[in-house]
């Protein structure tokens, strides 16, 4: 079954900068969202189900850490999400943010569970997945 835990909240998976993604719950408000990302919330898109990053819209203006990269289906990098973001389900058909379902939380948690370090290297940037350490987690 998909969609709401309860009432008040959803199910998503939390990509923080520089940290695991982790499982957590969001409250289904907009200022619960906004707090999570650190900012007015975007949705991109750039799956192909209907998995959606929440993401802050200006997390590349304010400078925001760089996090995680998107690729295209031959692995180019197509964008790098700034800032803290989660995954929710949000079916087209729908104008509702959704819990994730357990198959794609799984999905999502294999696809981001490690944090991506970037490098710059003939004006292509290069991200590269580590284990952070225990101080790194602990922030």
């Amino acid at each position: 079954m998909t969609g709401k835990m309860n009432a008040d909240t959803l199910k998503v998976l939390l990509v923080r900068s520089g940290q695991e993604a982790v499982e957590t719950e969001v409250e289904d408000t907009l200022k619960a969202k906004q707090e999570m990302v650190g900012g007015w919330i975007e949705m991109i898109m750039p799956f192909d189900d209907e998995a959606a990053i929440i993401c802050n819209e200006e997390g590349k203006i304010l400078g925001l850490p760089m996090n995680r990269a998107l690729r295209n289906e031959e692995g180019k990098v197509i964008d790098i999400v700034c800032g803290d973001f989660f995954i929710c389900y949000a079916p087209r058909d729908s104008e509702d943010f959704l819990s994730l379902p357990p198959e794609m939380m799984q999905k999502y948690k294999e696809k981001f569970r490690y944090p991506e370090r970037f490098y710059m290297v003939d004006n292509e940037i290069y991200p590269v997945k580590y284990h952070p350490s225990k101080e790194e987690m602990e922030r």
